[in-house]
């Protein structure tokens, strides 16, 4: 009996000698990484031009997609999208895709126009009482497809080149520039979805957040648009930031501001979302006024600190080195002693996240206008849809490689003729290049694709067109956005939620 309790004990001090030592080395617990949005190539890709009356309208999807694709050009009424929905068999943005209904075929509305070959340039002059249009690729006509809207007023309020990217319907979108004090603000809010968004618009001026008499909420139906004056939401800013953000659904958003004869007009870019980090990319050389601001949406007052970014290199602006911005409101500063003229980019660094947009003014008796905004780098490429070149026209790449030394490819897509071979552009570390693409003929209309090379650093950019007239120089800028080449996707996790109740 004494021999089985013995053996017993025995027993029992092993396991736990061996429990002691497991516990002792067991490895350390790995917290499980963050869940993260994944990006997923994309399978439709939709853009709204706002206001294409009276203006050439360009549209291109770069060479190289896989299969067969499709891209419709269609005016955006209750009307067409109903007739898309109905035909398309539903509406919403699937997982995956940019654009805004699932791809059908059949029933093509009245005065549809169909594109299927990538890396060819489509243009098109619509006639004065043009709606807005939307441009619809699936299939190999998606990934990368770019579209914009130009205009060239000779007199009047709206006298200059006014250009801008097809926007991309979405859930928020941030503008910064001249408020209804300074400019004539107009606001062009799309719904080309077959689902009605609700649309909240958020106005930050110089005194802090604005809100509308009337409110600051609205409902576009399927196939709606409005253009809204901002001045009827706040007349008395002289410098405001505008978001629009839906609370349900998506919309497509623009915004153009008219200084007034003789003191030009232009659209304004969208700006990055807000961050503690934001480069202004693009802004041209060249005599006239440069005006920056800069806007504190979030609870907190900020000092943002700023770098001019040259073909010489960084450096602090004198008497520019810094701009206080209060919480919920924007601000502006005069910059154009610091940046000199000279062909750059603008690096903003603040403790709250901010966002940021320039207007450059050109030279002569009748004044133009163009704008810039905080962007990303362009690091899936970038596609500019409209450039001309010619006797008295210009179209010139400004690109940035604020951290690590850059080196893009740049592809001239011309209208007519054969497409040249891509040109390696080197941008040194902490510099700005000017570039000039070279066109077949030396002259003409083109598209432009850039592309970052295997080792290159982060590269931010944007395209100026310009053309000299005697009574002043037309201008407009619009800088490089990210291709839509891919989507985000929400990031998945395993959880009995799904079967659980």
């Amino acid at each position: 009996m004494e021999n089985r309790f013995g053996f017993l004990g025995l027993v029992i001090v092993a396991l736990g000698a061996l429990f002691g030592v497991a516990f002792v080395t067991r490895p350390a617990a790995v917290a499980a990484p963050a869940a993260t949005p994944g990006r997923v190539a994309v399978a439709s890709v939709s853009a709204v031009c706002p206001d294409p009356a009276g203006t050439r309208v360009s549209a291109i999807t770069p060479p190289g997609g896989k299969g067969v694709g499709v891209a419709t050009v269609t005016e955006v009424s209750p009307a067409t999208v109903a007739q898309d929905g109905a035909t398309a068999g539903g509406s919403g943005a699937p997982a995956g895709t940019s654009g805004a209904k699932p791809a059908g075929s059949g029933g093509k509305p009245a005065g549809q126009v169909t594109l299927d070959q990538p890396g060819r340039l489509w243009q098109r002059e619509l006639p004065v009482r043009a709606a807005p249009v939307e441009i619809y690729g699936t299939g190999a006509m998606a990934a990368g497809l770019e579209a914009a809207q130009t205009r060239r007023e000779k007199d009047g309020a709206a006298r200059g080149l006014a250009s801008v990217r097809c926007a991309e319907p979405g859930a928020s979108t941030w503008f910064v520039g001249p408020g209804p004090a300074a400019a004539d603000v107009m606001l062009y809010l799309t719904n080309a979805d077959t689902a009605q968004a609700v649309v909240t618009i958020m106005a930050y001026a110089g005194e802090g957040p604005v809100v509308g008499d009337s409110g600051n909420s609205l409902v576009l139906k399927p196939g709606e648009h409005r253009a809204i004056r901002m001045r009827d939401l706040a007349p008395s800013p002289l410098v405001m930031a505008v978001e629009v953000r839906t609370v349900s659904g998506r919309v497509a958003a623009s915004a153009r501001a008219v200084l007034g004869a003789g003191k030009g007009a232009d659209w304004l870019p969208v700006s990055a979302a807000p961050a503690t980090s934001v480069v202004i990319p693009g802004i041209p050389g060249g005599g006239g006024p440069r005006e920056l601001f800069v806007t504190a949406p979030g609870e907190s007052d900020t000092v943002v600190r700023i770098k001019a970014l040259t073909a010489d290199g960084f450096y602090a602006m004198k008497n520019r080195e810094s701009l206080d911005v209060p919480a919920g409101s924007t601000a502006s500063l005069d910059v154009t002693t610091g940046i000199g003229g000279q062909p750059s980019a603008l690096v903003l660094t603040a403790d709250v996240p901010i966002v940021a947009g320039l207007m450059a003014t050109g030279t002569g008796a009748k004044q133009d206008v163009a704008f810039s905004a905080g962007s990303p780098p362009i690091d899936v490429g970038s596609v500019v849809a409209d450039n001309r070149t010619g006797k008295k026209v210009s179209s010139r790449l400004i690109l940035s490689a604020p951290a690590a030394a850059g080196k893009v490819s740049v592809q001239v897509v011309p209208a007519k003729g054969v497409a040249p071979a891509p040109v390696e552009v080197d941008i040194p570390a902490a510099r700005t290049r000017e570039v000039k693409p070279a066109v077949p003929a030396g002259r003409g209309d083109f598209s432009l694709i850039v592309l970052p090379l295997p080792g290159s650093g982060p590269v931010y950019g944007g395209r100026v067109l310009d053309e000299k007239a005697p009574d002043g120089l037309y201008l407009t800028t619009q800088p490089l956005a990210q291709a839509r080449t891919s989507a985000l996707v929400p990031p998945i996790a395993e959880s009995t939620a799904v079967v659980v109740p």
